[in-house]
């Protein structure tokens, strides 16, 4: 069995069509979608448009659920942004979107299983806004909820590729195809940051009939950012034509 996982799209239609491309001569038995599918200033309805034709099985993200659950002048600017795109076919899409699934062994959510907005495999200072890896006591309570015979843990949100092996458990964010850095509030004001433009998604690939053997490939592939970029900034949004262009956040003084 061979998985393609993407995450973290944020109405990047240039990358999604990039990844789907690069997908497509990777002999995938199937893809899956992490979630954070449209939330930004680009092109939200067009790649709802094109999620919702491939039909991948997807699980909704804090941003995906921000979109339907609350009154638009209390949304965010990313959301708004990509709200104002959108039709009821498209939040009737972002409705049915179950927040976790499972694929045999494999199981998906976009963030942890309890908390679609909290980090799995890093943990913020409130302090001073370093970011660390956590712990495996702090990733053993967040994943509390997944079921004991569970192999894979397939998340995002983060938008940093990782790999991690805990408990016999393969832990797997693919990076995001769409938004490569960010600045969040969340604990405290952080930074998350790959340091390229690149569109980002992984390969899991089940060799032979174990099911506790797998292979994983992280890719990172070109695409048109700096049209990306632009789209951005056509819309005000410096920090995401920063963050698009170069895969660094935004910051005071940058």
């Amino acid at each position: 069995m061979r998985i393609g996982v993407i995450a973290d799209v944020h109405g990047n239609l240039l990358a999604l069509r990039a990844v789907l491309a690069k997908l497509k001569t990777l002999s995938c038995d199937r893809i899956v979608n992490l979630g954070d599918c449209l939330s930004g200033p680009l092109q939200a309805a067009e790649t709802a448009d094109l999620l919702i034709a491939e039909d991948f099985l997807t699980v909704r993200g804090n941003h995906d659920r921000q979109l339907i659950d609350r009154p638009v002048d209390e949304m965010g600017p990313s959301d708004q942004a990509a709200f104002g795109q959108l039709t009821e076919a498209h939040l009737n899409w972002l409705r049915a979107m179950p927040v976790e699934a499972r694929i045999g062994n494999i199981y998906l959510c976009h963030a942890t299983p309890r908390k679609d907005s909290a980090y799995l495999l890093e943990t913020v200072m409130p302090e001073t806004g370093d970011v660390r890896l956590a712990t495996t006591d702090e990733i053993r309570t967040r994943l509390l909820g997944v079921p004991e015979d569970v192999s894979v843990v397939l998340h995002g949100h983060t938008h940093i590729p990782r790999l991690m092996s805990l408990d016999g458990r393969l832990l797997i964010n693919p990076g995001a195809v769409g938004l490569p850095a960010y600045d969040a509030t969340s604990t405290a004001l952080h930074y998350m940051e790959t340091g390229s433009p690149h569109a980002r998604f992984a390969v899991v690939t089940r060799s032979g009939t174990s099911d506790h053997n797998w292979e994983v490939q992280f890719h990172a592939i070109e695409y048109e950012w700096d049209a990306a970029s632009e789209i951005a900034t056509a819309g005000e949004r410096g920090d995401w034509a920063r963050a698009l262009a170069t895969g660094y956040a935004l910051r005071t003084g940058s």
